[in-house]
């Protein structure tokens, strides 16, 4: 596909990112040419085809032309998050054989080099910033290995592109690591197929994709989703993919690309949502009544026109005005051009959705996992139902185990896990695929109701879904995040996580006098305040479902804190056993 669009589009922009303070643009002739480079530095330090090599970088334009290039020499791609630790890599590397690694400078190396011992398989090190390295762990710059002052020559393409020939869209594309929640991370192996067909099918329907977005890049490139359909997606249509300086940084970023198409995941959205809602609470009491009246006619013409399918030439009339008014307003703040946004990788609020549609920015909310390249249902403007994960790809099946677990059977479902006929074996049967999820279909769409394997089991024997329970905690203005517990347990717990801004103006109000926040968190008043919350949050669930104690901390999860997978999911093992005594002094006054 980059070698077309190289010479149907020529000087069309492919990629745009900072360098040295601005932002700089290579066109798809030039990243082409690029990526031919690398291979051709491969092929001279002696990758053949179906070699493992790593990619352990941050997002950046070194990271795609790496990618290409190592494509371009038929070898397979092992992307490594760069958060992960020197442990983690080390079981990558030896476990993929990867005798090449990029990284992206001195504190990638580093983490190498810590473990150097432990990783004899690993030849060389490939910089896309120059520092120097040590004897133990040889480095070379990427411009050395590209020779960048040598443009590739007549014979040199030749014989690259006969190679890019012999790919059989069967051959392994990439071998990923899933993150996992729990356990030894697995290989999962995706074909070229598996990944172009996921590609083909999301672009067409999609119905609005084409081949003049500006699609902003701030996920880690290392997960499936960000890689396939963001970046891949993006050279399928002969899109221009710019690069987010952080995610911190992605507020100014898109005022300055402007973006037509982004990839998140719901965390951003749940941010952002709960900001503009803060903003508007702050508005003069007519504006609040005006944002207000727009969001309801914003519901309105969104279930008559998209879900109904009944469009109603009044609310039409009326949402005009809104939009005027209100919504192109917000809508600015996104660059302006912001036409639709996938989400994946966790459920996403139902009322979050339905507010971005409502505001001009359809959220395209899908379901998959990295052993399905990742897509396998979205919801798009042809078939939405908010609450569900949409209708299935083309050529994609699906059906509910009777224990209710999902599964897929289609082109993009993995080959299998590397090294491991065990592992494939327990979730791949006669083609079909155990996805560890459980959910149900109505009217050919797709709800996911929770992980099989995350399912809480009360000592009284009730199955309980806590992500419902920790999206509904969640979306309370008082809470950034939360955690519920309750396995074999007889009532539910939660560790909840405080809004600091909320937290502070309770502090402000109540003029309680505190040291640090672990003094503030444990404020009585606090502590009542939350009480209230939480007691409001239980009257709309079940009885069993409902929070009978839990504990204020003081800090969020993070991925830094091993809390966090690098898609942003709560690792529950590691959650429990770092807040252990605090999760069992909620039991510790109930006599079994």
């Amino acid at each position: 596909m980059l070698r077309q669009n190289a010479s149907r589009f020529q000087g069309r922009l492919a990629l745009k990112y900072r360098k040295q303070g601005k932002f700089v643009t290579l066109s798809y002739a030039e990243y082409y040419e690029r990526a031919l480079m690398v291979a051709r530095g491969l092929k001279k330090i002696g990758v053949m085809p179906g070699d493992r090599v790593a990619i352990l970088s941050e997002n950046r334009a070194g990271w795609v032309i790496a990618d290409m290039g190592i494509l371009s020499a038929g070898a397979v791609v092992v992307p490594i998050y760069p958060t992960n630790t020197p442990e983690q890599i080390e079981y990558v590397l030896n476990h993929s054989a990867a005798r090449i690694v990029f990284v992206s400078g001195k504190f990638q190396y580093h983490k190498l080099l810590k473990v150097r011992d432990a990783i004899p398989g690993v030849e060389l090190v490939i910089t896309f910033e120059r520092f120097l390295g040590e004897s133990a762990l040889p480095v070379c710059t990427f411009y050395q290995l590209s020779e960048i002052d040598h443009p590739i020559s007549v014979e040199e393409r030749k014989e690259i592109e006969a190679g890019i020939d012999r790919i059989d869209p069967s051959d392994i594309l990439t071998l990923i690591y899933t993150s996992g929640t729990t356990g030894v991370p697995k290989g999962v192996m995706l074909s070229h197929n598996n990944i172009l067909t996921n590609n083909l099918y999301l672009t067409e329907q999609s119905g609005v994709i084409g081949e003049n977005e500006v699609m902003l890049s701030f996920l880690p490139l290392s997960h499936i989703l960000e890689r396939s359909a963001g970046y891949y997606l993006a050279i399928r249509n002969g899109a221009l993919l710019a690069f987010a300086d952080s995610i911190d940084k992605l507020p100014e970023n898109m005022m300055e690309v402007n973006p037509t198409v982004m990839v998140s995941v719901p965390r951003l959205f749940e941010k952002i949502y709960h900001r503009i809602y803060e903003n508007a609470h702050q508005m003069p009491l007519l504006k609040r009544k005006l944002f207000h009246w727009a969001v309801e006619v914003g519901k309105r013409f969104v279930e008559a026109t998209y879900v109904q399918k009944q469009p109603s030439r009044l609310i039409a009339v009326k949402y005009a005005v809104a939009d005027r008014l209100i919504f192109s307003k917000v809508r600015a703040r996104f660059g302006g051009r912001l036409k639709l946004c996938c989400c994946g990788g966790a459920p996403l609020d139902k009322t979050i959705n339905e507010f971005f549609w409502t505001i001009g920015i359809p959220i395209f909310e899908g379901y998959g996992l990295t052993e399905t390249s990742p897509a396998i249902s979205f919801n798009n403007f042809d078939h939405i139902r908010f609450g569900s994960v949409g209708v299935a790809l083309k050529q994609t099946e699906i059906k509910i185990a009777t224990d209710g677990e999902i599964l897929v059977k289609g082109p993009q479902v993995m080959l299998g896990y590397y090294n491991d006929p065990a592992a494939t074996a327990e979730v791949l049967e006669e083609g079909w695929f155990r996805t560890g999820d459980i959910g149900k279909l109505e009217n050919g769409f797709l709800y996911i109701t929770d992980r099989k394997k995350e399912l809480i089991i009360t000592a009284g024997g009730k199955n309980i879904a806590p992500q419902p329970i920790e999206n509904e905690l969640k979306m309370d203005k008082y809470m950034s995040s939360a955690f519920v517990y309750g396995d074999r347990k007889p009532y539910l717990t939660a560790l909840l996580v405080p809004n600091l801004e909320r937290l502070l103006e309770v502090a402000k109000e109540k003029q309680i006098n505190y040291y640090d926040l672990d003094d503030l968190v444990m404020n009585e008043q606090v502590n009542r305040h939350f009480e209230q919350r939480v007691a409001d949050i239980n009257a709309r669930l079940a009885p069993y479902e409902t929070i009978k104690k839990f504990v204020l901390l003081s800090h969020d999860f993070s991925i830094e804190g091993g809390e966090l997978t690098p898609t942003l999911k709560l690792r529950r093992k590691v959650i429990y056993e770092k807040y252990r005594q605090k999760i069992e002094d909620l039991y510790a006054d109930h006599s079994n």
